[in-house]
């Protein structure tokens, strides 16, 4: 390499290194500013998951510590004392208070409280599906069989989770209603449902011998 061209190199190479240094003092701030980003987001996140499990720990214990009652009024006045700090929380107190409620016999307040858990907007569907499903149950002596009909009917539409079990509940309502044939072929239906469990098809069988059917579904046992 020749003299001439052994400064041009130098110079090139000294070139490269005052642009990439100016570079860093123009731009290096902002290196520093993604560092300090990620280092903060992650810390940020280890510091919420522990807050979140700290969290979790203390409504596990508070819920405990409220059911070690002896008594139901004892327990349900330990739930409603209970700070509910989150929407989770919530639920898990609310739901545990409605069985407290219904043990002392105090069926109109676990009502009250199952119909407000279902009217939550905040709360998860498939939570206020199951609070609906347990207040008409639970109010099954005092609604009319259409109001119970309707509200059956729309959480077999539209719960997954509760649909054969409302299934099952629309068959009561039309044994109640006189409507026979129509009972025997929701029970049919459940019997071969392959989301019903062992328990409610041999229920569902039972029934439909019962009532006069055919369990195989070739019409009334009569013929």
């Amino acid at each position: 390499m020749s003299q001439s061209e052994s400064f041009i190199e130098e110079v090139t190479e000294e070139v490269r290194r005052d642009r990439l240094y100016g570079l860093m003092r123009r731009y290096g701030w902002i290196a520093v500013l993604v560092v300090l980003a990620l280092v903060g987001g992650a810390a940020w996140n280890e510091w919420r998951k522990a807050q979140d499990a700290a969290a979790a720990q203390a409504t596990g214990d508070a819920l405990i510590a409220a059911l070690e009652a002896d008594e139901s009024a004892a327990r349900v006045a330990s739930l409603r004392e209970m700070d509910a700090s989150s929407v989770g929380a919530r639920i898990a107190r609310d739901f545990l208070t409605v069985s407290e409620l219904i043990e002392t016999g105090a069926t109109d307040e676990a009502l009250t409280l199952l119909q407000g858990i279902a009217s939550d907007g905040q709360i998860d569907p498939v939570y206020r599906q199951l609070a609906g499903f347990k207040a008409l149950l639970l109010d099954a002596g005092e609604a009319s069989l259409a109001d119970r009909r309707v509200g059956f009917e729309g959480i077999a539409q539209t719960s997954p989770m509760l649909r054969v079990a409302a299934e099952e509940q629309l068959v009561l309502i039309e044994i109640e209603e006189g409507d026979i044939e129509a009972a025997i072929t929701r029970l049919q239906a459940l019997q071969s449902d392959a989301e019903a469990t062992a328990g409610l098809r041999q229920r569902a069988s039972q029934l439909i011998v019962a009532l006069g059917g055919s369990p195989d579904g070739t019409g009334t046992a009569g013929n």
